[in-house]
């Protein structure tokens, strides 16, 4: 398995006439933060099915800790730590008849870290789960992720339900902290400013396809927004090598391109146009640019 904590190879998936994922193929590295990112619909969740072995590779393979997840879940389950969206807990439970329940499926469980997670989240263990706001449930969600130490930390939208006091500080430090001690967190997002504060790496799908995957910091340094003049008039954007998105209008042009910085000059320059214009961008920028522009 190498460095890799996840390998997904040419990985496809249909229900139905719904093609969820198309010819994926991820590995997500050992000891790192890894973004999921991607609009509603577009293949996230699904993603994460297979990684957990609750869906079976129709096409492609999945491997986790090299290990197929569907074949043996025993072996791959005890080592993950989930927190789905749905936070689906039975509401009839006090906190810690939940936290009993659940240690016993885990022989790593620490009730030690199981204490210090309730006082960090500020939760009463005494506490009914249907009496909980939507923010504590995920809260006790996340305690029973992490409270066996998992060597693969897979969070579903995490911050679906938080505050934003959890968003920024208790979710950011729990999450660095994990990978930190060399374990490795993958976690989906619509949270485009989270995914920057947070991921190691990420990798963008849409509509089932994997559109985009690198390191953040590369991904960051690849994507430019130039504004070029022309020496004459333009009714639509000329062609620019590496362009994603464009607009603008007669002898100006503003374009999101991916690309080195000296090969852009120069496709300028032989376009006869001047970068009068240059601003970074945000990963919200680089996504919305990929999505409009495939």
């Amino acid at each position: 398995m190498g460095d890799y904590i996840v390998d997904i190879e040419n990985l496809s998936r249909t229900f139905g006439n719904t093609q969820a994922l198309q010819d994926v193929t991820l590995r997500v590295p050992r000891g790192g933060v890894f973004g999921l990112i991607g609009s509603n619909g577009a293949g996230k969740t699904t993603l994460i099915k297979h990684i957990l072995g609750s869906h079976y590779a129709q096409r492609g393979s999945v491997r986790v800790f090299g290990l197929d997840p569907v074949k043996e879940p025993v072996k791959v389950l005890g080592r993950i730590g989930y927190m789905s969206e749905n936070r689906d807990v039975p509401g009839w439970m006090r906190i810690q008849e939940l936290i009993d329940f659940t240690s016993t499926f885990y022989p790593s469980w620490d009730p030690g870290y199981v204490k210090e997670l309730l006082e960090l989240f500020e939760l009463d263990s005494k506490q009914r789960i249907r009496n909980l706001s939507r923010g504590q449930t995920a809260r006790v969600c996340l305690l029973l992720a992490l409270a066996h130490r998992p060597e693969l930390l897979v969070l579903d939208e995490p911050s679906s339900g938080l505050d934003p006091v959890i968003r920024r500080d208790i979710l950011a430090a729990i999450v660095r902290t994990t990978a930190e001690d060399g374990r490795t967190v993958l976690f989906s997002s619509h949270l485009l400013d989270e995914v920057e504060r947070l991921a190691d790496r990420i990798a963008l799908l849409h509509q089932g396809r994997v559109i985009l995957e690198d390191s953040l910091e590369s991904v960051l340094e690849s994507f430019h927004r130039i504004t070029l003049r022309f020496d004459r008039s333009y009714s639509v954007a000329p062609l620019f090598d590496g362009a994603i998105d464009s607009r603008g209008q007669g002898y100006e042009w503003t374009y999101v391109v991916r690309g080195d910085k000296t090969r852009l000059e120069q496709t300028a320059q032989s376009l006869h146009a001047q970068i009068v214009g240059e601003s970074p961008l945000s990963l919200d920028d680089i996504f919305v640019s990929n999505i409009h522009g495939s």
